[in-house]
């Protein structure tokens, strides 16, 4: 059993030394920023202020983001843009399928904003980027981290049919504070998508933020919900404020905590768990596999 630190409330809230990164340099980071220009992709590393993309980008990886970069929710932790978004491109499932063959990638992960006024939630273009990425590079394994699709069924299984290895749909937090979060979202919703994508016959995964206010016991209490729901992998790291417009941090959780919630996910069963203060859906994904 892990001992938890005592932590005082003055400490909670100043941002603390492990949360410090690098900023991006390097010559991999330079040619996949290159390549990422280049072809007008969106990266949810870009959008979502992601603290990993150093670390990422100069590994030669990174997360994409299909469907444009404006998003028809207004969830109070995102970074990503909110409003009516443009006309898609038709042809970006081509285009993201090059980069990812130009960048060598051994496994990609693709993600995308909310596209709600979409009948179909965008998934015929999810089902096509999936499937020219396996035509250009046959060896490249696949993680989609796909939105909510609000109860439309026959979205999630054109969405997951296009041959990916591993389909992530993220819970982001805890089911008290969903009408903060995710106001447009409904928790008992997101946990039957997992559910429904763990019955399509795919390696599900789930990430949820802490640090919003959260007790441990709901921490708790979500993992048992996502077990009973099917899903494989779990990531939990520390939600941090983009900018001033979002919800604040109510705490920021030493990386004991983190320690011990990996190890309360690992006796739930889950396949793997990545917990920590810097983890994000997205990182280390090619070990979810």
């Amino acid at each position: 059993m892990i001992e938890l630190p005592v932590i005082s409330s003055e400490e909670r809230k100043r941002k603390p030394d492990w949360l410090r990164v690098r900023l991006p340099i390097g010559e991999d980071y330079r040619r996949v920023r290159h390549l990422v220009d280049e072809h007008k992709l969106h990266t949810i590393c870009q959008s979502g202020n992601c603290p990993n993309m150093g670390e990422c980008w100069g590994a030669g990886t990174a997360t994409f983001m299909i469907l444009g970069n404006v998003c028809t929710r207004s969830c109070s932790f995102c970074a990503v843009k909110t409003g009516r978004p443009p006309e898609y491109d038709e042809n970006e499932p081509e285009r993201v399928s090059e980069a990812i063959a130009l960048m060598h990638v051994k496994h990609a992960v693709i993600t995308s904003v909310n596209r709600d006024e979409l009948k179909d939630r965008g998934a015929e273009i999810w089902y096509q980027t999936v499937v020219k990425t396996k035509e250009k590079s046959p060896t490249t394994t696949i993680e989609t981290l796909i939105p909510d699709v609000k109860s439309t069924w026959s979205a999630l299984e054109r969405m997951v049919e296009g041959g990916q290895e591993v389909v992530s749909h993220n819970m982001e937090t805890v089911k008290r504070l969903y009408r903060l979060v995710r106001p447009q979202a409904k928790y008992e919703r997101s946990l039957e998508q997992i559910q429904r994508t763990k019955d399509l016959g795919k390696r599900t995964k789930s990430g949820i933020m802490v640090g919003l206010g959260e007790s441990k016991e709901e921490v708790l209490e979500i993992m048992d919900d996502l077990a009973a729901h099917g899903c494989d992998v779990l990531t939990l790291g520390q939600y941090l404020q983009p900018t001033k417009m979002h919800i604040n941090v109510a705490e920021f959780i030493h990386p004991d905590v983190f320690a011990y919630y990996k190890e309360e996910g690992d006796k739930r069963g889950f396949s793997f768990v990545e917990s920590g203060p810097l983890v994000r859906s997205s990182y280390h994904a090619e070990r979810h596999l």
